[in-house]
């Protein structure tokens, strides 16, 4: 205690000003480049966004692109809702007195009518429907000027059954029926999910546009059999091995069906994910090409005991979303701005 000199002497401001005077100025050192450091390794700022890229050019990656099927639909359905108009009232300009049935079935403040379909479970045979559909409007409207077709998807060089192929198997588009009968074959064999007939559009779309080739009447039998095998893959958990679609196809080989998955990925690039956003598109696009088309998806009244259902549903996710909703709230508000969002429940009686 007697000692005068200690190890916490501070120094007077005086002392404090003259150290810092005597340290150099600070220089920034420059910054290394990704050759000087060695890696090589993509920056984050440099990586490609997907709202930088072209919308038109890949409906398969992003939500907001519009469908190519849809598209390609636009001019028929025109056509069709032409001649729908022209036919309805010459029809009720011939029989005033006797007018026609009345096909579409509309709710009303009694009775309400719904389909089994939804998003996470569609209807199996009505989303089969519209995909043979949508793969008919892509091979109906093509386009010839860049028409390419690649070996491996080449029926003549790689047929599914041993039959002859007639020679001119590629002048006659198919018809709808005829993709349907094929679609529908390997699915109820596969027993295969209709969540898995949307994936399949998918990766079809995407195959056309990576690839750069369209489907046509000499390949559109193995591209939707490539599609098909790859989407129950991706999709469901216990998928159809390539040797079990040999027992469907009986002439095609094992070794071909590899094949031609692997050239399937090597042309989508390795790409299978299909996002939430671009799956639902895909679902509610196929939704509009049906009802465009007179091909609705089977209504019937909604009865108490699925009206109950809903409602424990709805009431269900109200209470999972409770506590986000609790989190959301503001503790004050401005004057300026009193404006709230409100929760209705709905009621169904």
């Amino acid at each position: 205690m007697g000692n005068t000199t200690s190890c916490c002497v501070s120094s007077s401001p005086k002392h404090r000003r003259s150290n810092h005077s005597r340290l150099e100025p600070y220089r920034p050192e420059p910054e290394l480049s990704r050759e000087d450091t060695g890696c090589n390794l993509q920056h984050i700022s440099d990586r490609e966004n997907i709202d930088d890229l072209p919308i038109e050019h890949n409906p398969s990656d992003h939500p907001r692109a519009s469908t190519i099927f849809l598209s390609k639909s636009q001019t028929d359905v025109r056509e069709k809702r032409k001649s729908l108009y022209i036919n309805h009232f010459t029809h009720i300009s011939e029989n005033k007195h006797h007018p026609g049935p009345v096909r579409r079935k509309y709710s009303s403040c009694s009775t309400i009518f719904l389909d089994d379909s939804t998003v996470s479970q569609p209807n199996l045979k009505y989303t089969i429907k519209c995909v043979a559909l949508a793969i008919y409007y892509h091979i109906k409207n093509r386009d010839v000027d860049r028409r390419m077709l690649l070996d491996i998807f080449d029926e003549k060089l790689h047929p599914l059954s041993k039959s002859e192929v007639p020679a001119d198997y590629d002048k006659y588009d198919p018809e709808q029926k005829q993709i349907y009968r094929f679609v529908r074959t390997l699915f109820s064999a596969a027993q295969l999910t209709a969540e898995c007939a949307i994936v399949t559009l998918v990766y079809l779309e995407r195959l056309l546009t990576y690839a750069e080739i369209d489907i046509c009447p000499a390949n559109w039998k193995r591209i939707v059999l490539g599609a098909i095998l790859l989407a129950s893959k991706v999709w469901d958990d216990q998928a159809v091995w390539n040797v079990d679609y040999c027992q469907i196809l009986k002439d095609i080989t094992v070794e071909d069906m590899n094949e031609l998955e692997r050239k399937f990925l090597e042309l989508l690039q390795f790409n299978i994910n299909v996002p939430s956003s671009v799956y639902a598109k895909y679902y509610f696009d196929l939704r509009s090409l049906a009802e465009a088309n007179n091909l609705s998806f089977p209504l019937e009244p909604l009865s108490r005991d699925r009206a109950q259902k809903l409602e424990a549903i709805s009431r269900l996710c109200d209470d999972k979303y409770k506590d986000l909703r609790k989190l959301a709230k503001k503790r004050s508000v401005s004057a300026d701005n009193l404006t709230m969002v409100r929760w209705c429940p709905a009621i169904i009686s």
